[in-house]
């Protein structure tokens, strides 16, 4: 399945309370457990920048992965967006097939 990352932003009101961030976390999770159950979670990361979490997951499309965003826009109360991603292993083999070119 295809890889994707997802960038979220906080809202600033929910920055103010550390059980609120959690409790809106598990319960965006739980839609998305419940509506998108082939969606593996590789890896969350919390991060310094513009964006308070980086996820890595698998979808099998691109729109179950818009899916995931939209349902953390709803119950996480975030801006997210979503990237597809490629492994370096596959890009490489990308890059060779277009040698001809």
């Amino acid at each position: 399945m295809p890889d994707f990352i997802m960038l979220t932003r906080l809202s600033p009101e929910l920055l103010r309370n550390p059980k609120s961030m959690e409790d809106l976390e598990r319960q965006a999770m739980e839609h998305v457990r419940a509506s998108c159950p082939q969606v593996e979670w590789l890896h969350s990361y919390a991060v310094s920048g513009p964006y308070d979490y980086l996820d890595i997951f698998t979808a099998p499309d691109n729109e179950v992965a818009t899916q995931v965003s939209i349902l953390f826009r709803i119950y996480g109360r975030a801006h997210s967006e979503i990237w597809s991603a490629t492994g370096w292993a596959r890009f490489k083999e990308m890059l060779h097939g277009l040698s001809g070119h």
